[in-house]
């Protein structure tokens, strides 16, 4: 130990004195023995640390055993708990990214006990797990065949290792990107168990640079979509017409990591790559986030060339990555909104096209039932998970300017229904792109319980 022990130390109870109290047999009859000493050993362990750090007074055995009861209560809540998104970030990953819709939310339900996800209805006899969400990834998009599996870095792997396995994978080096958590596409690669051969420069890679890496090992060129960071100026890609172009005469695989998962055109005029894109070009597999611009669950969907498809259906760390049957049933109902042109039913995508009017009378309305000090002010969203990054969305906001932010922002998180909103300029600032119509007076509540 760096210096003496504090004396308060001394002060400190031993568990069993604690367990003697009349209020912690109470605890031990409610919650358990072992779960109570468990968390007495934990407040009893701050305490010790708090003194350590310089706290002059031990706390008193019922603020000790107060402090377990409060830890125990907080262990029966779920980890998991729906909050109310005031970011102005849509696909907020650290919040669940794209909120399923209706449809979807409906499906899981109604797999969640039996149900045919690996059984023939008309023949009797096994079935394909994912057959329904394949046929409408078909029909959908144009491709001749579809996947899905847990989400978009295990769909490129999957690739990978399914088509380019032993040889070399040709990318450029403007797209050698890393993606959240530190996940980055050469460890991909080298995971697939194949090898990186890096062409072009960072801002420039034309088709020449791929023609001349070309050797009788390569077996992929991939497309790496920018989804998560944007490249100006001085810039240069290969058309992807092109790209496939020289994997056809040179009798090579193209893989597409798309990423975001933009199946079309989306809504608010906003500019990014989609599927249909990629398929039209004629690539061999696209590989795309489920829980993104697709806005359902999180998976990672594949779609292209059948022989492609059944390579990876056949390698045996499809088993690995493969969907369960509730996402399975959340992914197909999303895929059948956008088959049927249902897109506004999508929670994710119809954010994306609100008006700022809309915007600008909810803002109203929450800032009205809130009361001083609420005002309404523009914001900026953005869509978030790693997509578009430099396309602001224009919105409106609530905002609060009270004397200590932070302090607002832990009582709001703190309500039944936590509220995460975002501190800007000294202000919290409840952003009206991704707050439902329907959760305002539940926001504005929560929003005067914090201020009182």
């Amino acid at each position: 130990m760096d210096g003496p022990t504090p004396p308060a130390l001394r002060d400190l109870p031993q568990v069993q004195r604690l367990l003697e109290q009349p209020q912690a047999e109470r605890l031990a009859g409610q919650h358990g023995r072992a779960p109570l000493v468990a968390a007495l050993r934990t407040v009893l362990e701050a305490a010790r640390a708090a003194l350590l750090q310089g706290a002059e007074v031990a706390p008193a055995p019922d603020t000790l055993i107060e402090q377990a009861a409060t830890l125990l209560e907080s262990h029966k809540s779920p980890q998991l708990r729906r909050v109310i998104n005031a970011t102005g970030i849509i696909l907020h990953t650290n919040l669940g990214r794209a909120p399923l819709p209706h449809a979807a939310i409906q499906a899981a339900m109604a797999a969640a006990g039996y149900c045919n996800l690996e059984y023939d209805l008309e023949t009797g006899a096994r079935g394909r797990r994912g057959a329904g969400a394949g046929a409408l990834l078909c029909r959908i998009t144009g491709a001749e065949a579809g996947l899905a599996v847990n989400n978009c870095a295990a769909a490129v792997l999957l690739a990978l290792s399914a088509l380019a396995g032993g040889g070399e994978v040709i990318v450029s080096r403007g797209e050698l990107v890393e993606i959240g958590g530190g996940f980055r596409i050469p460890d991909v690669i080298q995971q697939g168990g194949a090898r990186l051969v890096e062409v072009g420069t960072t801002n420039k890679t034309r088709l020449a640079d791929y023609a001349r890496a070309i050797t009788p090992a390569t077996r992929v060129l991939l497309r790496v979509h920018q989804s998560n960071f944007a490249m100006t100026g001085f810039t240069e890609s290969t058309p992807m017409p092109a790209l496939v172009g020289l994997a056809r005469a040179k009798n090579l695989r193209v893989v597409h990591d798309l990423g975001s998962g933009a199946l079309d055109d989306l809504p608010g005029g906003l500019d990014e790559a989609t599927v249909l894109q990629s398929i039209a070009a004629g690539v061999d597999v696209v590989a795309f986030s489920g829980d993104k611009l697709l806005g359902g669950p999180q998976a990672g969907v594949l779609a292209g060339r059948a022989d492609a498809i059944d390579a990876m259906r056949r390698h045996p760390l499809l088993r690995a990555l493969r969907l369960d049957k509730l996402t399975l049933a959340a992914l197909e109902a999303t895929l059948r909104l956008h088959a049927e042109g249902d897109t506004g039913r999508i929670p994710a995508l119809r954010m994306m096209g609100q008006s700022l009017a809309q915007l600008s009378e909810r803002a109203a309305r929450l800032a009205a039932l809130v009361g001083p000090p609420a005002q309404t002010e523009p914001s900026a969203g953005y869509t978030g998970g790693g997509t578009l990054p430099a396309a602001p969305i224009p919105s409106m906001a609530v905002s609060l300017a009270v004397a200590d932010t932070e302090q607002l922002a832990a009582r709001l998180r703190a309500q039944p229904t936590p509220v995460i909103g975002r501190i800007a300029h000294g202000r919290f600032l409840a952003d009206m792109l991704t707050v439902e119509s329907d959760d305002i007076a539940a926001l504005a509540a929560s929003i005067r319980e914090a201020l009182a």
